[in-house]
């Protein structure tokens, strides 16, 4: 897996979030002071929501990452600990975008390469569950990545999105903004009609192997190139 935050050292690493925090902090006093001084408080509480939907991966993933509640099967694939025969997944998140992502990249190579590591990671999480044994499990993820024909031709099937996931991804609005724009590499809009929850079953995966296999082949190349 190719992600330059978790090539840093742990000191690196701790240096990095400090900055983050830093920054969040300073920001969020210069809003403070503006808003005292024009007596419109409604900035500095819109200012904090804000920053916190920001920082807050970059703070929290590696933090679960190190205690094994979240695990990498590729740089923008996450999924969590299995818990009762279901294992959510996750694309990656600003924070995964912006060690992840080859800044040399164009708005192409990275929307294929965000796929491509989304494939990736479903092939590493079915040789996972095939070596433990455990094919029957069920997968469940939230994405505005993926668009119902390739879901369907991987094995993915649409299902309603829960209301308080609508709510968490409402909540991070400005932070999938910043990652969209990340993503296509220009300010780009995310539309929340896009964004679909997926499941399927690890057995239903497997059948379709060879069809996502050959799928992540080609998006490689594309990237080679």
């Amino acid at each position: 897996m190719h992600h330059k935050y978790y090539s840093k050292s742990a000191k690196e690493q701790k240096r990095i979030q400090l900055k983050i925090g830093t920054a969040a902090l300073t920001f969020n006093l210069i809003v403070l002071v503006l808003s005292i001084l024009s007596g419109l408080y409604f900035f500095i509480i819109l200012s904090i929501t804000i920053t916190l939907s920001i920082i807050a991966p970059f703070l929290d993933i590696p933090t679960l990452k190190k205690t094994g509640k979240l695990i990498y099967y590729s740089s923008l694939f996450i999924a969590e600990k299995e818990e009762k025969g279901i294992i959510i997944i996750h694309g990656g998140s600003l924070f995964d975008y912006v060690f992840a992502i080859d800044k040399r990249f164009s708005g192409k190579q990275r929307t294929n390469f965000i796929l491509q590591q989304y494939l990736e990671g479903i092939l590493n999480l079915m040789d996972t569950c095939d070596k433990n044994h455990n094919t029957s499990a069920k997968i469940r993820g939230t994405t505005y990545v993926l668009n119902d024909r390739t879901a369907e031709k991987i094995g993915l099937k649409v299902v309603q999105t829960d209301f308080i996931q609508k709510l968490i991804l409402t909540y991070n609005y400005v932070n999938l903004l910043i990652s969209n724009s990340i993503a296509k590499r220009k300010i780009s809009f995310p539309k929340m009609s896009n964004i679909k929850t997926f499941e399927s079953t690890i057995d239903e995966l497997m059948k379709r192997r060879d069809f996502i296999g050959a799928l992540n082949d080609k998006l490689k190349s594309t990237l080679a190139k």
